[in-house]
């Protein structure tokens, strides 16, 4: 008799196809915990950018708070769900310190969003029902708390819903948002100046 507690098999595949995933030197990749009463099912990953790895040289295990970092969650409903229009829903996280001459920049919010949406684009990675927001932010530290006085961040949400099971057109087109975020240059190209802190 099948256990009814286990995963559905389009979950599995969903998720074994999210777990193939091969990014980039820079991007580090790792299975998450996820939300649990969102749906059902669910399953997340995390990834970092560590700008220090495209570098020769330079320890990708030297990573100590990256500057970007994004979650990507799915939830699977086998009902479905009407705002969905599927019964899978990717949700993502990102954030990225802003670099000074970023700061105050009324168009970043359009910006951030693009890396979103051209990045879905260029890897093929079909969907229905996008929304999400951009956000800016700035925190001041106090007291003994390590690192720089002032944070400054955007903070793009999202989710959406792909056509089709086989989620590894999103979990690519995820790495390059990340990777677009964070300032990385596309692969293959060394950029001209490190970026600072």
């Amino acid at each position: 008799m099948p256990d009814a507690s286990a995963p559905p098999p389009e979950f599995r595949e969903a998720v074994a196809s999210l777990r193939a995933i091969r990014p980039r030197p820079e991007l580090l990749v790792s299975a998450i915990d996820a939300p649990p009463r969102l749906a059902p099912y669910t399953w997340a990953l995390g990834v970092e950018a560590d700008a220090a790895a495209g570098w020769p040289g330079e320890d990708p295990d030297d990573l100590v708070e990256p500057d970007t970092s994004g979650r990507l969650i799915l939830l699977h409903d086998p009902a479905g769900q009407d705002a969905w229009e599927g019964t899978f829903r990717l949700v993502c996280f990102v954030q990225a310190r802003l670099e000074p001459e970023q700061l105050g920049d009324e168009m970043l919010p359009v910006v951030g969003w693009s890396w979103l949406t051209e990045a879905l684009e260029q890897h093929g990675a079909e969907y229905v029902a996008l929304g999400g927001t951009v956000t800016q932010t700035s925190s001041v530290r106090f007291g003994d708390i390590a690192g720089p006085r002032r944070d400054d961040d955007v903070e793009l949400r999202a989710s959406w819903t792909p056509t089709a099971s086989d989620l590894s057109r999103h979990a690519e087109a995820f790495c390059t948002l990340v990777a677009s975020a964070a300032g990385l240059p596309p692969v293959g190209v060394l950029p001209l100046a490190r970026r600072t802190v």
